[in-house]
């Protein structure tokens, strides 16, 4: 199932501002709240929908990669925590404190959750790596399985509540202003809003409770892709204490550099070097696609700098709206070694009325005079 486009999910023409777009997310919040809709899965879904949307939109990088390339730009399971099937709602309230104001827990939200307050998950930090592409992977497609060291969780690790904010996972002060007390809350920064701290953990791991491990991480980069995008891979990053979310692995997209073949977005170019014979009196030749070859006419009288457009064979859109063209470019080529005998030759065409002809005309002279020496 596709997704819906996330300016149509807040009600949004795709020119909004940051403004507007926090004020329509804050609007479908309040809608849809869990506190507000009970039982209620379909209200949940959509209030999970509105978070990744406004998780895309929010971000000035994300949301510029999402303008450009849509869905496929933010790579597999799509935006904030993998994708609206896989949204954590610890998560999504850890987004209030910046719609909302206060500390991000449930109790801020408006008033909602009976004035208690949700401990926060710590979410692991992200991992970035590169992959590099051949043209024919971009092409198509391809599955790539990837080495990555990352952090992860260990059996073994004893938590107990964090001191600090003696698990809340909130700090709140109150001081006096001319206006009364004001009450102001934030996330505790010795246990980062988890509530917890650890109390044993095993040898070899981190001030965390967690050791760092190679594992496999199987990628689908759809066809497409340009150098210098990021795709993002939900949950395959590093792992966070406390039962936190794991962080996300981004992939920045490099491309490796073709034999014959150059990319120019969507359309491909090639440059075919014909020698002047086969320029003046015409041939068919073979031209390389990204897999296989192609045959292509060469007319009689092919001047340098012409152009031939092969329709559809570049490369596919990562929207998947149609392929680019591959670009053909002739260069006539001027051989730079000759024999007495070809020198002969050429000085002797060289006094035909057609050798040098006038533009616009058919040339039919020079290429019968070419054809019967060199044939």
């Amino acid at each position: 199932m596709s997704k819906r486009d996330y300016y149509e999910i807040l009600d949004l023409s795709k020119g909004a501002s940051e403004g507007e777009i926090k004020k329509a997310y804050r609007k479908m919040a309040i809608k849809y709240h869990p506190d507000k809709n009970p039982d209620d899965s379909s209200a949940e879904a959509k209030f999970k929908e509105a978070a990744e949307a406004y998780d895309i939109l929010s971000d000035g990088n994300k949301k510029a990669r999402y303008d450009q390339y849509g869905h496929a730009g933010m790579g597999q399971g799509g935006g904030f925590g993998g994708g609206g099937g896989g949204m954590n709602m610890d998560d999504i309230f850890s987004q209030f404190g910046d719609i909302f104001g206060g500390g991000g827990g449930g109790g801020g939200f408006g008033g909602f959750g009976g004035g208690g307050r949700r401990v926060r998950r710590v979410k692991g930090s992200n991992l970035r790596i590169k992959v590099k592409l051949s043209l024919a992977d971009i092409a198509t497609g391809v599955q790539k399985k990837i080495k990555v060291f990352k952090l992860v969780n260990v059996d073994g690790v004893e938590y107990g509540e964090c001191s600090t904010c003696r698990g809340t996972g909130q700090i709140t002060r109150v001081s006096n202003t001319i206006l009364g007390q004001m009450q102001t809350s934030a996330t505790c920064t010795t246990c980062h809003g988890s509530g917890q701290k650890i109390t044993s953990r095993p040898k070899g791991t981190d001030e965390n409770g967690l050791d760092r491990k190679e594992e496999v991480v199987t990628i689908d980069i759809p066809a497409g892709v340009e150098e210098g995008m990021q795709l993002n891979v939900s949950g395959k990053g590093n792992a966070a204490p406390f039962g936190g979310v794991p962080g996300d692995l981004i992939v920045l997209i490099e491309e490796e550099e073709h034999l014959e073949l150059h990319r120019e977005g969507q359309n491909l170019h090639y440059d075919l070097y014909v020698n002047f014979i086969d320029a003046a009196i015409g041939n068919q030749v073979e031209v390389p696609l990204i897999e296989g070859k192609a045959k292509i006419k060469i007319e009689a009288g092919t001047q340098s700098g012409k152009t031939l457009r092969l329709k559809g064979k570049g490369l596919p859109s990562v929207q998947s709206y149609g392929s680019g063209d591959l670009l053909v470019h002739f260069n006539v080529w001027t051989p730079q070694k000759l024999s007495s005998e070809e020198k002969d030759i050429l000085q002797k065409l060289k006094d035909s009325e057609n050798f040098n002809p006038q533009p616009g005309s058919k040339d039919k002279g020079f290429f019968k005079k070419v054809k019967e020496m060199f044939s």
